[in-house]
């Protein structure tokens, strides 16, 4: 598509993704700042830029790296002789006045009328500045009252330069944007693009993330740390519930299992680790845990009528296998439609249903075998600790 829209005649055209969340920068992708915090020329900030666009496009993570900044633009700098200024009588301020009223645009108020305000801007007519000759034709007037020539204390002088130079965070930077090339997500995008910035950009010189990007970056923790709170209520409330510090371990060992079988799911059906997916893994630890908890505590009870540790913990597994299968295959069987889903959302349906379904079946055919020897082990630990 990009080539095809380059190919035009008419414009430089090149298509960009949308945001994917609303307001959240001008197109998808990535956004970042480049940074120059050592108050260097801003050649050198476009310097460092393209070799990181150079290098960013060469990486098949990331297509369409590209920068705001251009500081091959032709343009005029105006010269004032300050001397020449002061010594005729006239004020600075007044001569970029003038500058800017006749060349730009200069506010002089607001008015009203019928009910609206208008602002009013001045600026002269386009025949009069629409080349560095018309300098000569502007005047400003002295303490004397005298009106002199511009032209006698300002010069022009050509000159190659960026046409918008922006502040981040009140340092020079250059904005760089770009997006995941096909069948790579945004966090290779910004792993790759923040590797290619480490590589080229000396000291004094960072990058700031900016729009989704910087959100993604803020969060990137987050799933994590769900998962830890997520296991630590979990032991915490066993834990209250066995009236016993230990037993619970044996119960939270299940929660490895459903995590292998969905981690092998995911990837078995090439699925990225997304949002999504780690809301199905923060699933997966209670329904994990479940079936271990109906096994241990139907063990527990055993024990206290009399039985032996061995014999409490077999004869749990056998009477409640039955309601393990039939719970888990059930819900598993409910994730299903998730898992074959079709049309707008697929994507999200497909990470978390899939995740769940492998996660599932391991933690039903695999965990319940482990579960009656991680309860033997436990219970021996505890009673030496006793």
């Amino acid at each position: 598509m990009g080539k095809k829209l380059s190919a035009t005649s008419d414009g430089f055209s090149f298509g960009v993704v949308p945001p994917p969340i609303h307001g959240m920068g001008i197109s998808g992708g990535f956004e970042l700042y480049v940074q120059d915090r050592t108050g260097a020329d801003i050649k050198e900030l476009q310097k460092y830029v393209n070799e990181i666009i150079k290098k960013g496009n060469e990486r098949v993570e990331l297509e369409g790296v590209r920068s705001t900044l251009n500081t091959n633009v032709p343009k005029y700098q105006v010269i004032v002789d300050s001397a020449k200024v002061k010594a005729k009588g006239v004020g600075i301020d007044e001569v970029y006045q003038t500058i800017n009223a006749t060349f730009g645009t200069f506010y002089v108020n607001d008015f009203n009328l019928f009910g609206r305000t208008y602002m009013v801007n001045m600026q002269a007519d386009e025949s009069f500045r629409k080349s560095p000759d018309d300098l000569n034709k502007i005047y400003v007037r002295n303490d004397k009252g005298e009106m002199l020539p511009l032209s006698s204390f300002v010069t022009l002088k050509q000159i190659v330069s960026a046409d918008l130079v922006e502040r981040f965070n009140l340092f020079s930077a250059a904005k760089v944007s770009g997006q995941p090339a096909l069948g790579y997500s945004s966090g290779d995008a910004l792993k790759a693009i923040e590797e290619v910035a480490n590589e080229v950009l000396p000291q004094g010189y960072t990058i700031s993330w900016i729009g989704t990007a910087y959100q993604e970056k803020q969060i990137s923790s987050a799933g994590s740390m769900a998962f830890i709170f997520g296991i630590v209520f979990l032991y915490l409330i066993l834990a209250a519930q066995y009236e016993r510090w230990l037993m619970p371990i044996s119960v939270i060992l299940a929660v490895p299992f459903g995590v292998f079988g969905a981690v092998v799911a995911n990837h078995l059906r090439g699925l990225e680790n997304d949002i999504y997916f780690q809301i199905g893994i923060l699933v997966l630890a209670g329904l994990s845990a479940k079936n271990a908890i109906l096994i241990v505590e139907f063990a527990m009870q055993k024990r206290e009528q009399g039985m032996e540790l061995v014999d409490a913990v077999l004869e749990a597994a056998k009477i409640r296998l039955r309601p393990i299968i039939m719970t888990s295959l059930a819900f598993t069987l409910g994730v299903i439609p998730l898992v074959i889903s079709s049309g707008a959302g697929a994507a999200s349906r497909h990470s978390i249903g899939t995740g769940v379904v492998g996660g599932m079946l391991a933690a039903t055919f695999l965990a319940i075998v482990f579960i009656p020897l991680f309860y033997v082990l436990v219970s021996k630990i505890g009673k030496k600790g006793n």
